[in-house]
This record gives C-alpha cells, structure tokens and sequence, in this order.
C-alpha cells in the first residue's frame, strides 16, 4: 500500500494523473491547497480506478475531508442519505468513509454485499455511550413505552430497540409512533431539541457526541462579536445555549441546504469542521467561519487506508444473522417514516 506519509514511487504525481485528475482538484480547489494536490492526486487515481476494477462505491459522510468527500465518493451526505442510498447501489463492494455505525448500517441494508470500514479505529464517542443491556434495563425501568435509538448507536443496540431515526428524520419518527411517550437514546442534547419541537415525552439517555458538546453559547456570543453579519447555524447535537444562540438548527443535510438557498454572505457552520470545507467547496459567494472542531474518528480514515481497504478487501463489516435481522428492522422501520 501507499506510505501515509507520501506517494511512493508506483504512484507518484505524473503529467497524465495531472490531467486526469485536474477536473477533480478543480470542485475542491477552493479549501485543498495547490501544494497539496500532488500528494492527493495520485491515491484519488489509484482509488477511482480500483472502484471500477472491484465495482465498488464509496459511502462518505460529510464529516469527510475534502479529498475524500470530493475527490473519491460516489454517494455523500449524512447518516439518513448514506442509510436510503446505500440500498439503491448495484455494486459488489460498498466502502465507507465514515465510522463503524455507518459501516454497519449499510451491511444491515446489504447483508449479501462486501462492506468495508477502511479504519478499525473509526468509533464513535455516542456509539460507545449505551449497551444493549442498558437498553434491556430502560426497558424494565419504562415497561411498554417505545425506545427509539439514534443511528449513532452499535448493531447490538439497534436490535434491542423498536426503531431508528437519525438528526434529519427524528421529529417524524417520534411522532410516528402515535404515543404520549418514548425514550429516546443515546444523544441527551438531540433528545432535548427534539422534545421542543414535539408534544411527546421524551425520556433521554444521557450520551454526547465529543465534536458537538465542546461548543458553547458564549463562544457562539464571541463569533458574533468578532464577525458582523454572521448566520450561526447549528446541530441539534449542539447543548441547548448553543443552538438557543443560533439563528437556525438542523441536520448536516438541513444545514447544507440552508446554505445553498439562503446564501448567507458569513456563516458560523456549528458543527465538525470539514463539512465547513465540503460545504464552502460549493458555495463560492459564502463566507465560512470555521471553529473547527474535528472528529478524531472520523479523521482515522485517510486516502491511504481506502486504497488498502480495496485493494485487500479488508477490513470487513460482519455482523451475526440473528442479531443483523433484529437489527435491520429498527432501520427499516425508520425508512420507512415518510418525511413531512
């Protein structure tokens, strides 16, 4: 495989992979630095062609990093898109540039398919909040009252539950349910915004997502002082004074759109930082202020572990039919909620 630290000679930047790959580096230009391009654009050709030799795709969150999001993906977006679309593929071969969950996630959708997460190390600080046995004793605790999970959660933890929902869908998905109750795991500030926007009860878990608890109202005070005309949009992830200072709340998904229709002139995107570069990468007339808090999971995957990843077809998402079905269908089941 390449060395993480730079081409190696099998795959060094030649006049023909700068042609090939201009029109690439092109759509990324705007937040990929000229002098890095000649280390990039050499694993972009090697990955792009190896897709086609192995006829696989390759899932990317928007927590990605721009060479990855814009360089190599096939289907991009947030938890919920990767989910639908990951069923809608004809490939072999399903990569994703994301974490476990994810990867998970789209072996549940694809049991017959090769799943590949290109960095064991790829976690999730929610995921590893909750157990399926801490679901087993909320249910002993609250008997007959509907659990939803997150999608940032463990397969074992999707099949102790009734249903998924993710940041985009999980107002629907509550309500749903046609209840005066739920309990709703493992994000406590998500469970929050979602009981402002619903009559519903909800009974949380007290998990966070490292990135977006970092974040306060009073850093947010301190942009918008430093910053005039400054949209601060925010992730439902976000605590409460956090997205109580923000001008508008929604899903990575939400929030892109938001960009892209109302064109704000300066943006504080509150959220990890390199979907502020995917984003920008797009929106030419926007102003990003980025506070840049990163996903140290999420970053564990690079070009060169998706390169290995395809060429060893390792490593591979494997997860026990039993529990894979009792899983699949908390998922299908959110799928299947019709947005509003």
């Amino acid at each position: 495989m390449p060395d993480a630290a730079g081409p190696t000679d099998a795959l060094a930047f030649t006049p023909d992979i700068a042609r090939a790959t201009a029109p690439i580096y092109d759509r990324m230009k705007r937040v990929v630095p000229a002098i890095e391009w000649p280390f990039h654009a050499p694993l972009i050709h090697a990955i792009n062609k190896l897709k086609r030799d192995r006829n696989a795709v390759i899932l990317a969150h928007n927590y990605q990093t721009p060479e990855i999001f814009h360089g190599v993906a096939d289907i991009v977006g947030d938890s919920l898109a990767l989910a639908a679309k990951a069923t809608q593929t004809d490939a072999d071969v399903i990569v994703v540039a994301g974490v476990h969950f994810m990867a998970e996630t789209a072996k549940l959708l694809n049991p017959a398919k090769t799943v590949l997460i290109p960095s064991r190390n790829a976690g999730c600080s929610l995921a590893d909040s909750i157990t399926a046995a801490d679901v087993r004793l909320l249910r002993e605790a609250h008997p007959g009252v509907p659990v939803i999970a997150y999608v940032n959660t463990s397969a074992e933890v999707k099949a102790e539950v009734d249903i998924c929902c993710t940041s985009g869908n999980a107002v629907e998905v509550v309500e749903s349910l046609g209840v005066d109750r739920v309990l709703f795991l493992p994000d406590e500030y998500l469970a929050k915004y979602v009981a402002t926007q619903t009559t519903v009860e909800i009974i949380a878990w007290k998990g966070h997502c490292e990135v977006h608890e970092r974040f306060t109202g009073a850093e947010i005070t301190d942009f918008r002082n430093r910053f005039d005309r400054l949209t601060v949009i925010a992730h439902p992830e976000c605590p409460p004074d956090v997205l109580a200072a923000a001008d508008f709340v929604g899903s990575t998904a939400r929030m892109i759109d938001f960009v892209g229709t109302e064109k704000p002139p300066r943006v504080l995107m509150v959220t990890e930082c390199s979907m502020s570069d995917n984003v920008a990468a797009a929106s030419p007339d926007t102003e990003f202020v980025r506070p840049c808090n990163l996903c140290p999971h999420m970053k564990t995957v690079t070009l060169a572990s998706i390169l290995d990843s395809l060429q060893t077809l390792e490593p591979r998402v494997e997860i026990a039919p039993d529990l894979a079905a009792r899983a699949r269908r908390s998922v299908e089941r959110m799928l299947a909620v019709k947005p509003k």
